[in-house]
């Protein structure tokens, strides 16, 4: 599976089931804990069970892979250890990414978790599979680190547990900005490639993280280098949310802008120097492209909304072409 996408909204997960029935199982589904959790989340208010009933009964294709994205503690709303939630996605999901390191910065202990967690999906579930390691803005992983973090799992695993890691996370020192709607940092291909190898020499798939806002281009130069997986997640909810912004009014726009403003959804986002209230309305604009998506299910939104959804999967669609060119 080249891309995983995160379901920003119901439009991109209709999007997406629909392409893969007419084309194949192209896409992977990737929700986070804040999305689609078992106590609900803010994508369509989603709980796991619903999210996974949705997505193989739906009437498109039934065999969509789901993936757990950023699982463990202190990834949800409110902090706790992440063990309901694992034991929700054992039930419902395909793929857990088993990721610790947010509140276990240190190696051994976020080792120490990681078999834990591992372990305890394991039997719950023993077909479940499993990605490891983090993104770099969770925290840094050196090429030996990751080496290491393999090596240790492979030496404190059963060879089944240690089977069923199907994805490592790789870095290449790029990350993202909401804001501006772009891809930053500076792409390190030789350090990429170098965690590519360590990945194969395993004989795991080696996934990208914030593969969002990248050329076709971009994305052939880490493939052509052996790169497995890529995840893509807030460009699709920036994308569903500008075709709404293109068919609101000012009015409109204000009221969701207000909306967006008492959500706080944008404080994680913006620097120091981001000031607010905001009255000039492309400024208003900029605000809701940052966290425009997290606002979809709000009834106040859906007072609002225009009413588009045919044109939104359109368009989603179009991109899963272009993406789905470099498969």
């Amino acid at each position: 599976m080249k891309y995983f996408i995160g379901p920003m909204s119901k439009n991109v997960v209709d999007a997406i089931l629909q392409f893969n029935y007419e084309a194949g199982d192209c896409f992977g589904l990737l929700p986070s804990r804040r999305q689609v959790e078992y106590n609900g989340g803010y994508v369509n208010d989603w709980n796991t069970e619903e999210f996974h009933n949705y997505v193989r009964y739906a009437g498109f294709d039934m065999t969509t892979l789901i993936e757990r994205d950023h699982a463990g503690a202190g990834q949800g709303y409110e902090y706790d250890d992440g063990y309901e939630s694992l034991k929700e996605d054992c039930k419902f999901v395909d793929i857990i990414h088993i990721d610790p390191w947010k509140n276990h910065q240190g190696y051994h202990d976020g080792l120490k978790e990681c078999i834990k967690n591992i372990e305890f999906c394991y039997y719950t579930n023993r077909h479940m599979k499993f990605e490891i390691g983090t993104e770099e803005s969770i925290r840094r992983f050196s090429t030996i680190e990751l080496n290491s973090l393999l090596t240790d799992l492979y030496d404190n695993l059963s060879d089944d547990m240690f089977d069923n890691i199907e994805y490592v996370v790789v870095q290449s020192g790029v990350g993202l900005d909401l804001a501006n709607m772009r891809n930053t940092g500076k792409f390190n291909p030789h350090r990429l490639e170098k965690m590519i190898k360590v990945c194969n020499k395993f004989g795991k798939k080696s996934k990208e993280h914030n593969g969002d806002y990248l050329s076709n281009d971009e994305y052939k130069v880490r493939f052509d280098m052996g790169l497995d997986s890529v995840n893509i997640a807030p460009e699709f909810g920036q994308l569903e949310t500008l075709i709404y912004l293109d068919n609101m009014d000012d009015e409109l726009i204000s009221k969701w802008y207000y909306l967006c403003l008492a959500s706080k959804r944008w404080e994680k986002w913006v620097d120091k120097d981001f000031v607010v209230p905001l009255s000039d309305i492309s400024d208003k604009k900029r605000l809701i492209q940052i966290c425009g998506h997290y606002l979809f299910s709000d009834k106040g939104f859906k007072k609002i909304k225009p009413d588009i959804d045919g044109v939104i999967i359109k368009k989603i669609k179009k991109k899963l072409e272009e993406l789905n060119e470099l498969r």
